[in-house]
């Protein structure tokens, strides 16, 4: 059992409110509607951009080459992976890049990000990293969950691009990287003692995962600049 193993136990529940969230499961099964997943896309835009920043950080925090060169890969899956996505997806609405990033942050959004930016600013590499893993792997766990269950079906699936792009090998990678990372982080800095805090702070970003996901189902359309 690796230390992510480790931590999704000791939050089971609030880890199953995130993954199993109803937003989740709409979107495997097709149905949740479009407006909803708009909303999530412009704010997961948002959002990533500020997660890019939270990797910057982990940069400055790093103490050695193989830390900076984690962060460096974590920030390029950011800007040159997920935001291409995004931007994809949105040019089905007619957004533009420069529309999506003068788009307001919705509470949700500002409530997570920052919370990672905080774990960053006043604590260590590995508290940064802790609070930055149930987004990386969740979205890794989520997209091979889906697109497993949906099989041949996911060829013509309405979030096919979504599901596709989480469940792809090269996402696969980021998060199995992450993971590894995470361990090698806890082998030099955690201590038993020092688990149950960073327990409780995965338990934190999972929630806030969880609510992230519902602002998407309780925002019908998103404002864009």
């Amino acid at each position: 059992m690796d230390i992510f193993d480790r931590l999704r136990t000791a939050a089971a529940a609030d880890w199953a409110s995130y993954v199993e969230h109803d937003f989740v499961r709409q979107m495997g099964d097709g149905s949740l509607p479009e407006a909803a997943f708009r909303t999530y896309l412009v704010q997961d835009y948002l959002f990533l951009i500020q997660f890019a920043r939270a990797y910057a950080l982990a940069t400055y925090k790093s103490r050695n080459l193989a830390d900076m060169r984690a962060a460096k890969a974590g920030l390029s899956a950011i800007l040159d992976l997920e935001m291409d996505l995004h931007v994809r997806l949105c040019e089905r609405w007619g957004l533009s890049p420069e529309q999506l990033e003068a788009a307001p942050e919705h509470r949700a959004t500002v409530a997570y990000t920052r919370f990672v930016l905080d774990c960053g600013q006043a604590g260590d590499l590995l508290d940064l990293h802790v609070a930055l893993a149930p987004c990386v792997v969740g979205y890794a766990e989520i997209g091979t969950r889906l697109a497993t269950g949906l099989g041949p079906a996911l060829a013509t699936h309405p979030y096919r691009d979504w599901i596709g792009e989480y469940a792809g090998e090269a996402y696969q990678q980021v998060a199995r990287d992450a993971r590894r990372h995470l361990d090698a982080l806890a082998a030099r800095a955690m201590t038993e003692a020092r688990f149950s805090e960073l327990a409780a702070l995965f338990g934190q970003a999972s929630r806030l995962e969880a609510d992230f996901w519902q602002m998407g189902l309780e925002t019908t359309a998103p404002a864009v600049g």
